[in-house]
């Protein structure tokens, strides 16, 4: 599981925010197994910035599928300053750690309040 997928996101600040990825073994190209995994997704403007906005992960039934959703409620969204951001997707199984997913997110400033 050596591979880092880039995926670069775009969050409308003020509305409800999700996005599904479906993750592949790289070994066999069929679906990853999360059964036994838990996942964790955070963006900041930096990555070494000490302030960050945690993603809700959800790993979706069946854990064998390989699908995982991140999302952000239309209040946590309104709180982030528009603008550019880093982020990424942990899963993690006992002492196993894997960044499995990373990218840019552009925040865009809505009109219609």
């Amino acid at each position: 599981m050596a591979a880092v997928y880039v995926s670069n996101l775009i969050i409308n600040a003020g509305a409800t925010f999700s996005q599904s990825f479906n993750l592949e073994d790289t070994a066999s190209n069929s679906p990853l197994s999360l059964t036994g995994y838990t996942a964790a997704a955070q963006m900041r403007k930096w990555a070494g910035s000490s302030s960050y906005t945690s993603f809700t992960c959800t790993i979706e039934n069946p854990p064998t599928a390989g699908k995982l959703t991140i999302s952000l409620t239309g209040s946590q969204t309104a709180n982030l300053k528009p603008g550019r951001y880093v982020y990424d997707i942990l899963i993690t199984s006992g002492n196993i750690k894997n960044r499995v997913i990373e990218g840019m997110v552009l925040v865009t400033e809505g009109v219609t309040k």
